[in-house]
């Protein structure tokens, strides 16, 4: 007996590859990519302040310290991981395990402030959707699920705060994941910030915020933070306080002289005032896509629910060939009493070619650098037509590449990249990467003779079901919801605030950014939009040709809304059919007698029936 425990305790120590189901039973020897396979229902504590990697583990008064012994085992049914306090982590917590559904693995972190630093983290490489500018660069990760299924990671207010650049969570190839209860922050954010308070002909006076660390060199502003810095760039956002109101605003850098007036005070310099305004909180990043803040890869099943991000960095959570995506109670608002005016780098959801369900609900998405919520899927162009049944195909966009879009029985449409109309349908057989950008495509049937190079495809059996409900989103720079899938789209009961662009975008394009595809089912019902930008509802493909009695969206139903207009769009549509705005009501002081409050371009079967404009129904 005391052999088998002296072995035990030896094991734990030095990471040799055995374990024992109870100190009585016989030792089991089983090794995967040297970690060892944990025994089943067996906890492990974690405490960062009072725990010693060298103690045992899986007893409360004899807790590990980091997430090193962790990282060593492949967690199996029944395994709870206790992290009993919170404190400093320095490397990734790096999970591999099965649990089953009737005894799923579980990860607990206790209430408290969690500090991060990336330096000896884990560092992957990914090829990122819409996220691809530094494509080899090693991106640190705090929280890694890689290979795992049937795991519950819950929190009772656990403050994760990031102390540099780094994919808060990834999850890579995973299937039921559920996470709840946690906060995301910055302990200095990647988007810095100054308030105006004094302006004359020849400068302004600003008072930085106390986060936002700087440098003065030869009167350039350069923004210093925790591994990183840059020089101050021209691309602006900018925020009211008072109206809500959020816009970007090119000022040219190089024509203004800072200089430091006393610590976090600065003066602004220049001939000609180049958009400053009194009052007003001036946002500037380092436009570079280098990370996204969370990043969910080939996975399934997973649910996030009652999440607070404060800050992240990146493109927020990129979604990439998954399925099955709740968010449920995501708060993303900057944390109160900060002073802080900017809560996500860019995009706040990303869905980039996904399928099955995606479901949002009882959330509140705000101060953003970019949409609030992006569904999309990617056409790829053809290149080389090598057979009837072989083609290359590249990806086309500069920040999307990387990773091979189409698996074997995934089926295809060819698209005219000009006009959007499809040409025919095909069935994958194989796929084969050549490099980051083309693939090359065996298909199970011939292809039809009227496909030409520079066509396109996409692989719509990655096309989700989208329904987004009692969901608040508000200081948005630019869209509230840009969404293009074939799946059924719902968006109901939501309010939209001061998006400065249209509340809601259904695009498809085969020449800017590539993202596809064409609406077959939408319907926007019973929602509020407030003094969004306009037209506020927009469907917008954007073909560069336009074939009479042919269109690209249909069946999309904009239903019982509630429009409270700057102007006096509420609604456009162009190379549709079968579209009904019905039943709508539209305040606004801008619209005159008999004045169109919708635009119908190229459309057919167009119904504007039964609407209200300031309080007078108009058949």
């Amino acid at each position: 007996m005391k052999i088998i425990l002296i072995l035990y305790f030896v094991s734990l120590l030095i990471g040799c590859n055995f374990q024992n189901e109870k100190f009585e039973s016989d030792i089991k020897y089983v090794q995967k990519n040297r970690r060892i396979i944990s025994v089943k229902n067996r906890t492990y504590y974690i405490d960062p302040n009072i725990g010693s990697d060298t103690n045992i583990g899986i007893e409360k008064s004899m807790p590990w310290k980091s997430f090193k012994n962790i990282n060593k085992l492949i967690l199996t049914e029944g395994n709870r991981v206790e992290i009993l306090s919170s404190g400093k982590f320095y490397e990734s917590l790096f999970i591999i395990g099965k649990g089953s559904e009737e005894n799923p693995i579980e990860i607990f972190f206790a209430e408290g402030r969690y500090d991060f630093y990336p330096t000896n983290a884990l560092r992957k490489k990914f090829h990122i959707s819409n996220s691809n500018d530094s494509p080899d660069s090693l991106k640190s990760i705090a929280f890694y699920f890689l290979d795992s299924k049937n795991i519950n990671i819950k929190a009772k207010n656990a403050d994760v705060i990031m102390r540099g650049k780094v994919i808060e969570v990834c999850i890579n190839n995973c299937e039921n994941v559920y996470i709840e209860g946690f906060s995301f922050d910055y302990s200095r954010p990647t988007v810095s910030e100054f308030i105006v308070e004094n302006i004359s002909d020849k400068f302004a006076d600003v008072k930085v915020h106390k986060d936002s660390d700087y440098l003065i060199q030869s009167g350039k502003l350069i923004w210093i933070g925790e591994g990183w810095q840059h020089e101050a760039n021209s691309l602006w956002q900018i925020f009211n306080p008072k109206s809500k109101e959020i816009y970007r605003h090119s000022i040219p850098i190089e024509d203004l002289h800072f200089e430091e007036k006393s610590k976090n005070q600065l003066r602004i310099n220049f001939d000609k005032n180049p958009g400053f305004i009194k009052r007003v909180i001036y946002q500037n990043r380092d436009t570079f896509r280098d990370y996204a803040a969370v990043f969910i890869n080939e996975s399934k099943n997973i649910t996030w629910k009652n999440i607070n991000v404060y800050f992240m960095h990146g493109m927020g959570f990129v979604n990439q060939f998954s399925e099955n995506l709740i968010y449920d109670s995501i708060i993303v608002v900057p944390r109160k009493d900060s002073e802080r005016t900017s809560a996500a780098w860019a995009d706040i959801l990303h869905f980039s070619s996904c399928r099955g369900n995606i479901e949002i609900s009882n959330s509140f998405l705000s101060a953003a650098n970019d949409d609030a919520i992006n569904v999309h899927g990617t056409h790829l162009k053809v290149t080389e037509i090598l057979s009837d049944k072989k083609i290359r195909v590249r990806y086309m966009h500069p920040q999307t590449y990387g990773f091979n879009a189409f698996k074997s029985d995934d089926s295809i449409e060819f698209i005219n990249s000009m006009s959007l109309l499809p040409k025919s349908k095909n069935i994958v057989l194989n796929s084969v990467m050549l490099d980051e950008k083309e693939i090359e495509i065996t298909f199970k049937e011939k292809m039809s003779k009227n496909i030409q190079t520079n066509d396109v495809i996409e692989n719509i059996t990655w096309s989700p079901n989208f329904k987004i409900t009692n969901t608040k989103i508000t200081q948005i720079p630019t869209r509230g919801i840009l969404v293009t899938t074939r799946g059924k789209i719902i968006i109901e009961y939501n309010e939209f605030l001061k998006t400065h662009m249209s509340a809601i975008l259904i695009a498809d394009d085969a020449n800017s950014w590539f993202e596809s595809g064409y609406v077959n089912d939408a319907t926007i019902f019973n929602n509020k939009f407030i003094e969004c930008g306009e037209p506020v509802v927009n469907i917008h493909p954007e073909n560069l040709k336009v074939f009479d009695n042919k269109y690209i969206h249909k069946n999309i139903n904009v239903l019982n809304n509630y429009f409270q207009l700057n102007n006096n769009l509420a609604f456009s549509v162009k190379n549709s059919s079968n579209i009904l705005f019905e039943n709508n009501i539209i305040n606004s002081t801008q619209i005159k007698e008999n004045q169109n409050y919708v635009k119908i371009e190229n459309c057919a079967n167009a119904k504007i029936v039964s609407n209200y404009i300031n309080s007078t129904k108009i058949n």
